[in-house]
């Protein structure tokens, strides 16, 4: 499945039009009428880019910009901002706020599509290609050995490093006890002592919001662990 993306606009038509095409395009697209829909739906789940319209029934777009980028979580999420304000000052305010690109209404879709791909690949680019595997609110940096939550370091020591790595390069894919030690040979795991698991509570206990309901690193009952390829999935396969 393709990058997922928040559309905020109230205008049924342009998100009915937009949400087909993206679609077809091969993303996933979550649609709100509202900025407190929108609110709702950043809280509750983790998105690639958001589409915002400027002109909303219950507040202003610009306003919101600002609220993302002074919050952690959304800080750098990155935001194309669509619009009926075709003003220069309006796109340079907007931009000066965070936005990373700006779309005057009308558009093509195809403009539309080609700007998603563009500021997707600046912000998620390929991961044989970076040293920086980026998961919404988490970063596990390969060169500096580091993982960061909301921009702080995690207390983690070399092993539950190189096991959260090793989860983290297939994300989405149920790995067992036995195909994640053999992914770390030379580290003294046994499986039967169920020390991948000690590990991994370890892990959770510095990434995860709340360790005991874990949206991050998940055990799958009678298979082994996965790392959520989308951070906050469901949960209810999780022990």
């Amino acid at each position: 499945m393709g990058a997922s993306l928040l559309l905020i606009d109230d205008d049924a038509r342009l998100t009915g039009m937009v949400g087909d095409y993206l679609r077809k395009a091969g993303f996933e697209i979550t649609v709100a009428a509202s900025l407190a829909e929108g609110r709702a739906c950043l809280l509750g789940g983790e998105f690639d880019l958001l589409l915002l319209d400027l002109m909303l029934p219950d507040g202003d777009g610009l306003d919101f910009c600002r609220e993302l980028r002074g919050s952690p979580r959304t800080r750098r999420l990155p935001l194309l901002m669509l619009t009926a304000r075709g003003e220069p000052m309006d796109r340079i305010l907007g931009l000066e706020l965070g936005a990373d690109d700006y779309l005057a209404k009308p558009f093509e879709p195809r403009e539309l599509l080609a700007r998603v791909k563009a500021l997707l690949r600046r912000a998620l680019p390929d991961a044989q290609d970076q040293d920086v595997l980026r998961f919404g609110r988490l970063e596990i940096d390969l060169a500096a050995r580091l993982a960061r939550l909301d921009g702080q370091s995690c207390d983690l020591t070399s092993h539950q490093f190189d096991l959260l790595v090793v989860l983290a390069q297939s994300p989405g894919r149920v790995l067992s006890r036995d195909q994640i030690m053999d992914s770390l040979k030379g580290h003294p795991l046994d499986a039967f002592d169920r020390s991948i698991d000690v590990h991994i509570s370890r892990i959770r206990s510095v990434i995860e919001d709340d360790p005991r309901n874990p949206r991050r690193v998940l055990t799958i009952r009678g298979a082994g662990y996965v790392f959520a390829r989308k951070q906050d999935d469901a949960h209810d396969q999780a022990a």
